[in-house]
């Protein structure tokens, strides 16, 4: 199994045409021991300037500019989540957690 933490970045197969995207790991480790799954935010570059986008600076890794699209946001199996990238920059992340927040009304 892949380690990874809350604010990885994590190849996850998303099951869309056997794709699989960078997603930003947004839930606590282990959310609920009766499963194991984490939530996750996907990283696009789709970008439309939307308020549930957060631009963030593009890491060496990524070929394009993205943008994390916090209305992706999904649960995904541990099985899905094929390996570890890096952590997320923490000044970015806060932001994806406040998008979060509003989004959900927390």
């Amino acid at each position: 199994m892949t380690k990874f933490e809350r604010g990885d970045v994590v190849i996850v197969d998303l099951g869309m045409m056997a794709k699989a995207r960078p997603c930003v790991v947004v839930s606590v480790r282990e959310p609920d021991r009766e499963r194991k799954m984490s939530v996750v935010v996907p990283m696009t570059t789709e970008i439309r300037g939307g308020a549930c986008e957060v631009p963030f600076p593009k890491p060496a890794w990524l070929k394009e500019e993205s943008v994390v699209n916090v209305l992706g946001i999904a649960g995904v199996d541990h099985a899905k989540i094929v390996r570890r990238l890096s952590a997320f920059p923490k000044d970015s992340f806060s932001k994806v957690e406040d998008v979060c927040a509003r989004m959900l009304g927390l």
